[in-house]
């Protein structure tokens, strides 16, 4: 059966189709999902009276869901969800929707389905509260049938996100997720009670065991299950009389097909409850056939083979568009993880919207389902803190009764990097609903789950080569790699400095051979600030690399699941240091979705589809001629020959030992084209090249099309690099690029995966190029039929190093349908002036000097449609140093500003002092109050040495405070007069003791104020 699907709404033109669909509504006797993601009305204020059935919310604004509020308002000094959710905000907001019932139809059962709405949401119905969610991360449905009404019926959504930080990285805020309403008969399956079992499979046969649960009256009623083939034939079928309310069929499948990643095959369950020939209510339920063991010794076995899990770790928010995921977006997401070459997934660490789970059948994902981050407060306002106890059993059931049919689902894990002695009664509960497959946690009470899952302590020598267990083993968390897309490092960057016990990592080059930053490091707040290389060589503890290796070679060693595969936003102080950064670099992919090296090093050992992939690109324009860079090639072929200007520099083979899987050269610099050739038994099969490119001239846009499925229209990614006159990439483009978008689509964001770019991802017509490179994300509006857009640059060298010349770039470029294409004007000025009134027309590249402001207007039929400006000047863009740029940091630990922690009472953030580091300090003024630090640590908890620095000129007064870790009381710290209130700053050492992932480290003033506070320093 097709879902009937509706866009309800109240707009005129579409009234009379609502109408007929209703009348067709009445006449239609089985179950009907209405599409209800159109339309809504929204407003980012908190008022009770936006509940009430009669309220004129005619001025709010209009949107469509998935929507997240948090994202379009994008990133803010200060910003409610602090670090750990990249400096974006919350806030309370409300949705409200109406649409039309006709009398027929209220004798039906109507539900409303979300499926996620972060958080604490509550939900009326024409002014009936039918109830509230504090999950954020979990699907709920409210019967709404004995408050419909024949004619207009409204919805009213509140969503508090009051309460901040309440995740430990970014967040959505809103209805992110579809919204439908179902409607059936009064007898009728509960929802999520369709269970589905394959007890057993061998080759030539399988058992298939259904379960059902129906509501209602069963009297002189039969069920029905029809089994189809992955080709759609019809295979089997049952029918009976219903005995009861809780029907149980079981079959036998010849010769089933097997699904895996590589063979992903989806066979289908038709259930249905008929009354004579009648029917009453309709499922279809996908499902598939595999065998799932874990053994101690040899790690997990699928289908009867012995597989290396190759997944990695992915927020619900990693990538361009928030929380906001439209399901072609979502397709293109995890088909470009796909293409790199995993097998498995886990949604850390929460579970996610069910087209993600559909996703992950059809594409071939395994997926570790996980319900919880912590099952008690680990951020400061989450989950844990807010409604644990209370909801985690109705969570918890909905979570599993929900997924269990997905054959992608091959492991659940109930927490990450949390403890408690609930864990026993959780697992108890989960296989209550599921006993068809294991249990597991990221390093949560591991002696209660049926498989050890280790997070970044799994990372190092000391764990690899003396670890016993007595389960089987899987790394939950592991490789911690991180890499700025087009950035590049010889010497090694350990995150915390060297840690004992970690696989040698050495330098490539004997000094450092590069040296561009994206801030100058004389302005950054502490050592973490860098950028980091995408040599595979910026790590807390091992490389991609050497992980991969040790994963492979050890049988226990069931796979990994590395952190991460996209780059996401938030946890921006945990490896990065807090803003101007605001997200989170660990992906192979970044936020833009543009592959980084590591993508193709994964590429290269996991796939079998030969390719070749060569780093770092070959322009080099500050770097003395005849430095010696070492050439990476990643590749899969036999061997590798790399030619310098059509000069062969050698053969090399990929190797099976860590560091010699990239084929590599030590390659003196010269201008020119350095290209790597594959070979296969000695034939070429692929060949890649770089040339050295000069300034950028003209901008390359490209359109990929994600094709519309379900209730969801198209999707466009609009990529933009900038070329020089040759078409070669500019590596360093840093230019805006401007966009005028005219037709039937929605700007959704825009993304370079630069990650302290602080122009909005939603409001701004610009972007500018990151190491080249920007995109443009568009979705088709309903009943689309045309869209266009203009993209304009004004290129050239940001700093003028490369060139004085400049060029400006426009044109109109077709989406879908047909458009006017009309020429466009460009008028420029040179001088700061307004170019509309004392421009020259654009004829062609122009020259200008040191801190020149060009202004520019592009024009169409006269009219200005787009305002461009960029300034150029030998201190613009990109940071150019040299090998003592970083030296004021070498030996400096691990840094937190005291200011950029959780502030009560009367501590406040200052500046008014000298010499403090960062952006200010905290202080007290002869009042009461704490200030709130939050530190992770990825490996074994143990013992650490911290430091504050403090400063005050109380003489003969100690200033005595609390110190809390994870908000138990450890000890009294005392603060010694420092000789000054203005610039004589000191430490106060104590040594901690950390557990391993999240930890909460607490100054709290003793009655009798406190010093001020500038950071905390863990050595």
């Amino acid at each position: 059966m097709k879902k009937q699907v509706l866009e309800v709404n109240l707009n005129k033109k579409h009234f009379l189709f609502l109408l007929l669909f209703l009348i067709a509504l009445v006449s239609f006797s089985q179950r009907t999902e209405v599409n209800f993601n159109n339309n809504w009305h929204f407003i980012l204020e908190d008022n009770a009276s936006f509940s009430k059935e009669n309220f004129d919310d005619s001025s709010w604004k209009t949107l469509n869901v998935p929507h997240d509020w948090s994202f379009e308002k994008g990133v803010r000094k200060g910003g409610d969800q602090g670090q750990g959710g990249g400096y974006h905000d919350g806030g309370i907001g409300w949705y409200r929707k109406t649409f039309e019932v006709k009398k027929q139809s209220l004798s039906k059962i109507t539900c409303i389905n979300f499926d996620g709405v972060y958080m604490n949401s509550e939900v009326w119905i024409n002014g009936n509260h039918l109830g509230k969610r504090p999950y954020g991360y979990i699907s709920f449905r409210y019967d709404i049938s004995k408050y419909l009404k024949e004619g207009e019926n409204n919805i009213a959504v509140r969503v508090d996100n009051s309460l901040e930080p309440s995740a430990r990285w970014y967040h959505p805020c809103g209805i992110y997720a579809p919204v439908k309403l179902i409607v059936v008969n009064p007898t009728h399956f509960k929802p999520n009670s369709i269970f589905i079992k394959t007890p057993s499979i061998k080759e030539d046969k399988a058992t298939v065991s259904i379960d059902a649960e129906i509501n209602g009256d069963v009297n002189k009623l039969k069920y029905e299950v029809k089994l189809f083939s992955p080709e759609g034939k019809e295979l089997t079928k049952k029918i009976e009389s219903l005995k009861g309310s809780n029907p149980t069929y079981q079959f036998e499948i010849e010769n089933p097909q097997l699904w895996s990643p590589e063979t992903p095959t989806l066979y289908r369950a038709i259930t249905k409850i008929l009354e004579g020939k009648k029917v009453i209510d309709e499922v279809e339920t996908t499902f598939g056939f595999k065998t799932v063991k874990w053994e101690t010794k040899t790690g997990f076995w699928l289908n009867g083979e012995n597989v290396k899990l190759k997944g990695v770790c992915e927020h619900w928010e990693g990538g361009p568009v928030g929380g906001a995921w439209t399901k072609p977006m979502l397709r293109w997401k995890l088909q470009s993880l796909k293409d790199m070459g995993i097998n498995a997934i886990r949604p850390s660490h929460n579970p996610t919207p069910p087209m993600f789970y559909d996703l992950c059948d059809e594409i071939g994902l395994l997926v570790m389902d996980e319900i919880f981050d912590g099952w008690h407060k680990k951020a400061p306002q989450d989950y844990g803190k807010q409604a644990f106890d209370e909801w985690w059993q109705r969570d918890v059931k909905e979570w599993i009764t929900r997924d269990r049919n997905h054959p992608s689902i091959f492991v659940w894990s109930l927490g990450n990097e949390t403890h408690s002695d609930v864990a026993p009664e959780l697992v108890k509960f989960g296989k209550s609903l599921d006993p068809t497959r294991l249990f597991t946690s990221g390093a949560g009470n591991p002696e209660d789950m049926d498989i050890t899952g280790v997070n970044g302590g799994s990372e190092t020598k000391s764990f690899i080569e003396s670890k016993t267990f007595d389960k089987p083993f899987i790394s939950t968390e592991a490789p911690h790699t991180w890499q700025t897309r087009g950035y590049y490092r010889t010497q090694t960057w350990w995150r915390d400095n060297e840690l004992p016990g970690t696989y040698e990592l050495p330098n490539l080059t004997e000094k450092e051979i590069f040296f561009y930053e994206g801030i100058n490091p004389k302005n950054w707040r502490n050592r973490k600030q860098s950028f980091n290389s995408s040599y595979d060589n910026a790590t807390v503890r091992v490389s991609a690399r050497k992980y991969w290796e040790v994963m492979r070679d050890n049988p226990w060693h069931s796979g990994h699941f590395r952190w991460t595969g996209f780059d996401y936003y938030g946890e921006a102080g945990l490896v990065h240091g807090g803003l101007p950064f605001n997200l989170f670099m660990g992906g192979a992919l970044d936020v833009a979705g543009f592959k980084k090296d590591l993508f193709y090093f994964y590429q290269s050992q996991w796939t079998k589809e030969t390719m070749i992939h060569m780093l770092p690109h070959w322009t080099h324009p500050r770097m003395e001629k005849g430095t010696v860079i070492p050439v990476w090639v990643y590749s899969n072929a036999d061997e590798v020959e790399l030619f310098l200007n059509g000069k062969s520099l050698g053969k090399d083979k990929p190797g099976t030992v860590w560091n010699e899987m990239q084929c590599e050269w030590m390659v003196p610099y010269q201008d020119g084209k350095l290209e790597a050739v594959a070979y296969i038994d000695g034939i070429e099969v692929k060949r890649t090249s770089f040339s050295t490119s000069k300034q950028p001239s003209k901008l390359k846009t490209s359109i990929q099309k994600l094709a519309a499925e379900d209730s969801f229209t198209t999707s466009y990614i609009i990529t933009s690099e900038g070329l020089d006159e040759n078409d070669n990439l500019y590596p360093y483009g840093e230019n805006k690029v401007y966009y005028n978008i005219q037709g039937d689509v929605k700007k959704i964001s825009m993304e370079n995966g630069n990650p302290i770019d602080p122009t909005s991802r939603t409001k701004s017509d610009f972007r500018a190029l990151f190491f080249g490179k920007s995109r443009l994300f568009l979705r088709a509006l309903p009943n689309a039929e045309k869209a266009s857009i203009i993209t304009a640059s004004i290129l050239g060298d940001k700093a003028l190093y490369t060139s004085n010349k400049i060029t400006i770039d426009a044109k109109q470029i077709q989406i879908f349908g047909t458009s006017n294409t009309d020429d466009l004007e460009i008028l420029y000025t040179v001088n700061g002036e307004n170019p509309e009134t004392k421009g020259v027309i654009y004829k062609g590249a122009f020259k200008v000097a040191d801190a020149t402001i060009v202004k520019a207007v592009v024009k169409q039929n006269g009219k200005v449609v787009l305002n461009m400006e960029e300034t150029f000047g030998k201190n613009k863009g990109l940071f150019w140093g040299n090998e003592h740029s970083k030296d004021m940091w070498i030996g400096r630990g691990v840094n937190i500003s005291a200011e950029e922690g959780i502030l009560k009472g009367n501590a406040k953030a200052s500046t008014k002092a000298r010499r403090f580091k960062g952006t200010g300090f905290v202080r007290f003024d002869d009042k009461e109050g704490s200030v709130e630090f939050y530190q992770e640590n990825d490996g074994e908890g143990g013992d650490y040495s911290i430091r504050f620095r403090y400063m005050h000129n109380n003489i003969g007064k100690m200033h005595p405070m609390k110190l809390f870790v994870n908000d138990e009381y450890i000890r009294t710290l005392e603060f010694k007069s420092t000789g000054g209130w203005e610039k004589e700053w000191k430490f106060v050492p104590t040594i901690i003791t950390l557990k391993a992932g999240a930890n909460s480290i607490r100054l709290e003033t003793a009655g009798k104020s406190g010093p001020y506070i500038d950071e905390l320093f863990v050595d």
